[in-house]
């Protein structure tokens, strides 16, 4: 056998294919707001100042500059157009300004490199050389179908033209997206809000700023919901600029928590509030991580299928998820946090905590203010909630279109009064109304003959009656019958249908309404019953409801025997 020699004289290096940029996730990226948002943050790690967004829907075409550091030569050929590249490499977590980095795989440039037909890269790190070049998606899908190497592959030169929009900049860095792959759908004013929602360093900080066709982007994009926030949460007091445009907030309050969680949890009047103009998205609760959104609904982590869902939005902060430290857990799309990562885990279990007092204080604060709250919050009955409900619509319907009863007054602190007292007198009302009623209905039905004192208390009313009627000079019936069960109440009643022979010993409704009757009387005449007469009258009615059901449930046995 040959003897085998090992050439130690040749070394080899990897040899990477073009077409790892679509394994990578090249065609990932069609959504503009995505496209823009990578933009923005290579301007805020290259401690830019101004970004400047020029959008050209009539031709297709959208331009970014920034006035940030810039690059050489050699940082556009190996840092740019190296994917894969990080910033972080050696251990940098911040810019030489001192801002958190947000850029960390080194692939989120593809969103940049593949969304039009062409794009154009023009870059200054001194103000004396211009360098760049031109990616050419369709030359770039030959070369991948061709299976070119990545060296083999040559940008085109940058045209001169767009040395005039580059300007008179001494550093920064320009994109010029020409032939938008999906043509530019979202309206400007869209993107200018969706920048606002979406990348908030800008908001926060006032070192950095993003114009959009010349216009600075700030909080007065969020007026249309901050105008309709109802109710305000703040978690471990976080300050936001939209809070003074919450004009119409009745309630601001503040939610502390031991994780390094910040942000702000509103509610709105209406979940149509929620929605975008001119578009089928809504604002959500969102999740940032050094003010870029890592996380669009993080409800859905956390489901409750309460109605309070339909109401809230807000931006909850959490650094921690991106600190010097800690491992990547951004997916490859940068668009959302790997479920299972336990940092996120953490945070979500808080993050439930928070939102099950706002669950809570939602309910509590939408009926003190006269709106519907969470008809599955148990700690109010279906009665009591349907009667504040009732009360809280007659209210709105005698103050009419505006609003009569202003928040904090004296009158608005007497209404919040007999809106509590309306969750027992309501009810209280209805159940006196049924139970009369159905007594009326089974005496007829049964054939029962009116005592002589029964005769004689109708008599009495109807005579009241009718001097009340010519007093107000009504001549028409007030009452659909006026026959003499009419004019009585449940002490009458119930001595007819269900007189005990022995008050002292024998069970029946009749008992009952001697302890009922004053009470009753006190809810019919609309008075405010104190706590000792409401849990006389709550048991009472139970052995009157009870008694009667046992009445008619006879009654209806006998009837299908007949038949």
């Amino acid at each position: 056998m040959k003897e085998r020699t090992i050439n130690m004289n040749e070394r080899y290096n990897f040899n990477i294919s073009l077409s790892v940029l679509n394994h990578l996730g090249r065609n990932l990226y069609r959504n503009l707001i995505t496209v823009i948002g990578e933009a923005i943050s290579n301007a805020w790690d290259a401690d830019a100042e101004n970004v400047y967004i020029e959008i050209d829907r009539d031709n297709n075409a959208m331009s970014i500059i920034d006035d940030g550091m810039g690059m050489s030569g050699d940082d556009f050929q190996n840092k740019f157009l190296k994917i894969g590249y990080s910033k972080r490499k050696g251990g940098a977590y911040r810019s030489p300004a001192g801002r958190p980095y947000i850029g960390r795989k080194g692939i989120g440039k593809l969103a940049l490199l593949s969304c039009a037909k062409r794009i154009h890269i023009l870059s200054s790190l001194d103000g004396n050389e211009l360098v760049g070049g031109v990616i050419d998606n369709s030359e770039l899908d030959k070369a991948i179908t061709d299976d070119l190497n990545s060296q083999d592959y040559m940008l085109e030169p940058v045209d001169e033209t767009l040395e005039r929009k580059f300007g008179s900049r001494s550093k920064g860095t320009m994109l010029y997206f020409e032939s938008i792959t999906e043509g530019i759908l979202n309206t400007v004013e869209y993107i200018k809000k969706a920048i606002a929602l979406y990348f908030r360093f800008s908001l926060y900080d006032n070192s950095f700023c993003i114009y959009v066709n010349g216009e600075k982007v700030d909080e007065s994009f969020l007026k249309e919901f901050a105008m309709e926030t109802q109710f305000l949460w703040k978690i471990n007091n976080f300050n936001d600029p939209t809070y003074r445009l919450m004009e119409e907030t009745q309630v601001f309050t503040n939610i502390p928590s031991k994780m390094e969680i910040k942000g702000f949890i509103a509610s709105v009047k209406k979940p149509s509030n929620l929605k975008i103009r001119g578009t089928q998205e809504k604002v959500t609760i969102d999740l940032f991580v050094n003010g870029r959104l890592r996380e669009k609904d993080i409800l859905r982590h956390i489901p409750t299928a309460r109605i309070v869902e339909n109401y809230v939005y807000g931006q909850v902060h959490f650094d921690l998820l991106d600190d010097a430290g800690s491992k990547d857990i951004f997916t490859s799309n940068r668009e959302s946090i790997v479920a299972d990562d336990p940092q996120f885990l953490e945070f979500l279990q808080e993050f439930e905590r928070i939102f099950k007092i706002i669950i809570e204080e939602w309910d509590d604060y939408r009926r003190r203010h006269g709106d519907d709250g969470d008809p599955d919050n148990p700690k109010v009955t279906r009665k009591a909630r349907k009667a504040q409900e009732l009360f809280n619509t007659t209210l709105k319907e005698m103050e009419g279109s505006g609003t009569v009863i202003k928040r904090g007054t004296k009158v608005d602190n007497w209404v919040q009064e007999l809106s509590q007292e309306a969750q027992f007198n309501i009810p209280s009302y209805t159940e006196c109304f049924i139970s009369e009623n159905l007594l009326r209905r089974y005496i007829q039905d049964t054939g029962m003959t009116l005592t002589r004192e029964a005769q004689k208390e109708a008599q009495k009313w109807r005579e009241r009656e009718g001097a009340s009627k010519n007093a107000a000079n009504i001549s028409y019936e007030v009452r659909t019958s006026n026959d003499d069960i009419y004019y009585l109440d449940m002490d009458h009643l119930a001595n007819l249908v269900d007189k005990p022979l022995d008050k002292n010993k024998d069970a029946g409704i009749g008992r009952s309404a001697i302890v009922y009757k004053p009470i009753r009387d006190a809810v019919g005449h609309t008075s405010i019953i104190s706590n000792t007469a409401k849990t006389q009258l709550t048991i009472v009615f139970e052995n009157i409801k009870a008694r009667l059901m046992e009445l008619l449930v006879s009654l209806n046995e006998a009837s299908a025997k007949d038949e």
